[in-house]
């Protein structure tokens, strides 16, 4: 853990060097490296000052699964963002529930799939009595969140000045100042207004995309873990990853509550629940989360995900098809059905490929 009284250079050379982890190839990594010790020496006298500011960002929009913002940070902030997760991340971490997941070392999506897993056989005794869940997720939520807010979460325990500045500048931040658009203006348009952080209000939103962004969404929805946990007591299981949760229970009527409860909370810091995504539902029909749908004694990957898979692999280019069907097999090891893997290898076949025995990797290839 950084001892966030006192940057040094060591210090800052890890958080570069977690920066660049699976990300040297990519142009803006490549561009500091080229003269690495004149750019990092440079932020360390930035930092070491208090003159550093965020640099402006860059924008673009994805399509799939729905048209959204995503705004990339400067090369050099982005190691600032992992400065402070290195001081700070420790002591907020401690404290989180272990079923709050996501941007948290050892807890991504399969985490939180297995936790689910654990959880749903608990409540079913290994699926021998019925249950239920409820599935929720908050309307825009990173568009939503009330900067003010999380910055007095921040500041309960950021107790070091420097470290608490860094995090005012980066909550703060006015991203639309000087924003670089890096895409057409129709993409843009296909965002829906109260969707893009163009249209937000003052002091509302944190762009998606960023490491801070991603850790201080657990910081904001803790106070709502602990109640889930603490207030509504034990009766309920639950796991949250960003800000999709699923709440399991034997009464429908405790699930309802328990709804409420979330969405009073929720309302005390200008959010709400997405009510059209906000249901409850038994748990033998199977419950849909981190792209894992858990049944009874089996789980496949999500149909939509696996549609979308089969089209890429029919509509990559030959140098590329390899790579794209082991990535997905790869997922399927641990999410898919036995007959997704076996689809994933059909379209592959189709296209040239073979594979080894036990259907988990390219063996070789017809095209060269």
């Amino acid at each position: 853990m950084i001892n966030p009284s006192e940057i040094t250079v060591a210090q800052l050379f890890e958080a570069y060097h977690d920066c660049r982890r699976r990300k040297r190839n990519t142009v803006a990594a490549r561009a500091f490296e080229i003269h690495l010790e004149d750019n990092l020496m440079e932020l360390y006298r930035e930092l070491q000052a208090g003159s550093w500011e965020p640099s402006p960002a860059s924008v673009f929009v994805v399509r799939h699964p729905k048209p959204r913002e995503v705004w990339a940070a400067e090369f050099r902030d982005r190691i600032v963002h992992h400065l402070v997760y290195r001081a700070i991340g420790p002591i907020f971490e401690r404290a989180f529930i272990h079923d709050s997941c996501a941007s948290i070392k050892g807890r991504g999506t399969l985490y939180a799939a297995d936790r689910l897993d654990g959880h749903l056989r608990s409540a079913t005794e290994n699926w021998t009595r019925p249950a239920f869940y409820l599935k929720a997720d908050i309307a825009n939520f990173f568009g939503s969140i009330r900067q003010d807010a999380l910055f007095a979460l921040l500041s309960r325990r950021v107790r070091d000045a420097t470290m608490l500045d860094l995090c005012r500048k980066l909550v703060f931040q006015d991203v639309k100042r000087g924003a670089i658009v890096r895409c057409p203006a129709r993409d843009l348009a296909l965002v829906p207004p109260h969707k893009s952080l163009f249209q937000a209000a003052p002091g509302v939103g944190l762009p998606i995309g960023n490491l801070s962004s991603q850790f201080f969404a657990n910081v904001l929805l803790d106070p709502l873990d602990q109640m889930i946990k603490r207030l509504l007591g034990f009766r309920f299981h639950y796991v949250r990853y960003v800000d999709d949760m699923v709440l399991l229970h034997r009464s429908t009527a405790d699930l309802l509550e328990a709804a409420g409860a979330i969405r009073h909370h929720l309302a005390g810091i200008g959010m709400q629940l997405a009510e059209g995504k906000t249901f409850v539902a038994p748990v033998e029909k199977g419950v849909d989360f981190v792209g894992h749908v858990l049944r009874p004694h089996r789980r496949s990957g999500r149909p939509k995900t696996h549609r979308n898979a089969l089209r890429r692999i029919m509509a990559a280019p030959i140098g590329d098809l390899a790579v794209c069907c082991n990535s997905y097999l790869g997922l399927y090891r641990h999410v898919g059905s036995r007959a997704q893997v076996i689809d994933i290898c059909r379209a592959g076949a189709l296209r040239g490929l073979r594979f080894d025995r036990g259907l988990t990797k390219v063996a070789w290839k017809e095209h060269p």
